[in-house]
C-alpha cells in the first residue's frame, strides 16, 4: 500500500496575467519614434530645466551650511541629487549623471549621511555645475574624467 503524500502543491492565482491578458506584446516601433519626437520637440527647454534642477540643488546644499546637517536638510539634498542622477543624461549630459550618482552613493544611507564630508558634497556640486558652465557633456573630456575619476574613488574609500 502506498503512502498517503503530506504535501500538495497549489499553484496561486495571478490575477495581473488574467487582467493583461497573458504576454504583453511587442513594443510598437511607431510608438518609440513618437515617443522620441515628442522628447526630442521639448530638447529646446533641457537647458533652462537642467539649470533649475541645479539652483535646487545648491538650495539643498546652502541649506545643509545654514542648518547643519540634520536628517531633513541631509534628506534634501539626496533627493535633489537622486533627481539629478535620472535627468542628466536625459537633458544631455551624461556627465552629471555620473556625479550626481556618485553624490548619491555618498549620501543615500540615512545612518551614514550625516557624516558626509561638507567638501566632498561641495565637490561634487560643483563639478556639476562646472560641467554646465564648460560645456562637459561626458566623461571623454579630459577634466571631466578626470573629476568622476576622483569623486567615485574618494567615495569608495569612504564607503569602504
Amino acid at each position: 500500500m502506498s503512502q498517503p503524500k503530506s504535501d500538495q502543491l497549489i499553484p496561486a492565482a495571478n490575477p495581473l496575467r488574467e487582467k493583461v491578458g497573458g504576454r504583453f506584446g511587442a513594443i510598437d516601433p511607431e510608438a518609440i519614434a513618437k515617443a522620441e519626437a515628442a522628447l526630442q520637440s521639448l530638447a529646446g527647454n533641457f537647458a533652462q530645466w537642467l539649470n533649475d534642477e541645479i539652483v535646487k540643488l545648491d538650495g539643498a546644499r546652502l541649506r545643509v551650511r545654514d542648518e547643519g546637517k540634520t536628517p531633513d536638510s541631509m534628506e534634501a539634498l539626496y533627493t535633489r541629487c537622486h533627481d539629478l542622477k535620472g535627468l542628466g543624461t536625459t537633458y544631455g549630459y551624461p556627465i552629471i549623471t555620473q556625479f550626481a550618482a556618485s553624490l548619491c552613493k555618498l549620501t543615500e544611507d540615512k545612518d551614514k549621511r550625516l557624516d558626509a564630508p561638507l567638501t566632498l558634497i561641495d565637490a561634487h556640486i560643483d563639478a556639476i555645475k562646472a560641467a554646465v558652465r564648460k560645456g562637459i557633456k561626458t566623461d571623454e573630456d579630459p577634466v571631466g574624467h578626470a573629476l568622476i575619476a576622483e569623486l567615485e574613488k574618494t567615495v569608495a574609500e569612504l564607503s569602504a
